[in-house]
């Protein structure tokens, strides 16, 4: 008997209960179907379509993600557009005269829009030139082997897989008793408002909340943070929390920490917010306010329970390698939980993906995933911070240097800002950094954290000058 056709494999029959209409329709097979396009879904389609596997990717909304469309992207666009007019006041010092600078607010939107606009299509190019196919929809897991799509006109289509990876992301955390409204927004909704704002509640003072803080305040809006905790960025070195503390409040920006909200309301033409603070009420008006209270997994609860995946309110949970309870099942980014950070999302799903299809070549190690705070100045650290060390109770060195003794920070007026590395051992295990080009300078040093460089290895480390760069002297010396 000849073999049968290869086309032909994956036949299924439909039946309608109708003998005289039958319709047969071909199952797709693929090697890995990913559910959302944001940085964690594209970095594992182009991984596993670079190895020749059969791969499809299903978004729900916009190619890139929430960090696309909603998160990195667009608050980093208008942090550029909020320094450049901070900047203009330096520029006096430096015997340059700029006279009837303005904001325009329309403009600075349009930014935004374009430079999203931008990265989502770069993300589809990226994933069309790999040879990954992609379809825009809703995607459904029916089982460890079968995925359901829906387009937008509703029309489903069933697809076989090997492997299915789940990268839902995250949605902003609402506290109870908290309503949204056109003038109480999260995160995501601050970010569709095309008025600017006199004024500003921002309820959080950690990563989100600092960053748009620094945004509103430098274009000129009144910001008032309202923190539960005793200080802002609870998870950050203490020393550049309180250099970033000074920053805001020199651009008038008023902090209220260790303040418990009560209830927040809007009027109609602005908002109030009551909150407690050392045994007193304390009342708020402003034009907004904006919750940046953190964001939580998007998790299809109802889907995962039918499946039998191991879910809580903080992720989905994998093993070592990404994968669910469910063979075959793996998630990564957000919605396992933990940071919740682009890098990290697109790191995990090299990972898996690299396990998957074989190879498995390189480590995932939570630890040494750099972070960053845009606000200005910025904040990146990697490893450990000087306080976990000492929580753990490690023997530690110090090494710290300051931008004032780089010259090239002085000759471009950057401000204040510091570099701390903490040596274990005589091996790098953590630094932070707090100052203009932050998250540019941990890139070298998130390197050496990884691969536990020694100083006597930092010895062979040539910095050109003169270059901000050399503020690592101190670490090589």
């Amino acid at each position: 008997m000849e073999a049968l056709d290869s086309r032909f494999c994956n036949l299924k029959v439909i039946y309608d209960g109708n003998d005289n209409n039958r319709g047969i329709e071909m199952s797709e097979k693929y090697d890995l179907i990913i559910i959302g396009g944001g940085p964690g879904g594209v970095a594992a389609a182009v991984v596993a379509a670079a190895r020749k596997k059969r791969v499809l990717i299903i978004e729900k909304e916009g190619w890139g993600g929430i960090c696309t469309h909603r998160g990195c992207i667009p608050t980093k666009a208008l942090l550029s557009c909020s320094k450049y007019y901070a900047d203009l006041k330096k520029l006096k010092r430096m015997g340059i005269n700029i006279t009837d600078a303005s904001v325009d607010f329309a403009a600075i939107k349009k930014h935004q829009q374009q430079i999203v606009k931008v990265s989502a299509l770069g993300a589809q190019k990226l994933l069309t030139d790999a040879g990954v196919e992609i379809k825009q929809g809703i995607g459904e897991i029916l089982s460890p082997s079968e995925v359901r799509f829906t387009d937008s006109s509703g029309k489903s289509e069933n697809f076989s897989t090997q492997n299915i990876m789940i990268a839902w992301g995250s949605v902003p955390q609402v506290l109870p008793g908290i309503s949204l409204s056109e003038r109480i927004l999260t995160s995501d909704g601050i970010l569709n408002l095309n008025t600017f704002p006199s004024s500003i509640i921002i309820v959080g003072g950690s990563v989100i909340g600092v960053e748009f803080a620094t945004f509103f305040a430098e274009l000129g809006a009144k910001v008032t943070i309202v923190e539960i905790l005793d200080r802002i960025i609870p998870l950050e070195d203490q020393e550049c929390a309180d250099l970033l503390k000074q920053e805001l409040n020199r651009l008038g920006v008023v902090m209220n920490t260790s303040t418990k909200l009560e209830s927040l309301k809007d009027t109609g033409g602005s908002v109030v917010m009551v909150a407690q603070k050392d045994g007193k009420q304390l009342e708020i008006s402003a034009d907004y306010a904006l919750l940046c209270t953190g964001r939580k997994p998007l998790l299809n609860t109802e889907e995962l329970d039918k499946l039998g995946i191991e879910n809580a309110k903080a992720g989905i949970k994998v093993d070592a390698k990404m994968m669910t309870n469910i063979a075959g099942i793996y998630a990564i980014g957000d919605v396992t939980g933990g940071m919740m950070l682009a890098h990290r999302a697109a790191h995990q799903a090299k990972f898996a993906a690299d396990n998957i299809f074989g190879g498995g070549d390189f480590p995932y190690n939570e630890n040494v995933i750099p972070s960053v705070v845009y606000s200005h100045p910025q904040i990146a650290r990697v490893g450990y911070t000087q306080k976990q060390a000492e929580d753990e109770g490690l023997a530690i060195e110090i090494v710290k240097s300051q931008y004032s003794a780089n010259i090239i920070a002085r000759a471009e007026l950057m401000g204040q800002g510091f570099v701390k590395a903490i040596f274990h051992q005589d091996k790098l295990i953590g630094a932070t950094i707090v100052g203009e080009d932050a998250a540019d300078l941990i890139a070298p040093l998130a390197l050496a954290v990884s691969n536990e460089m020694t100083k006597r290895q930092f010895k062979n480390w040539v910095l050109p000058h003169p270059s901000l760069s050399e503020i690592f002297n101190t670490i090589i010396d």
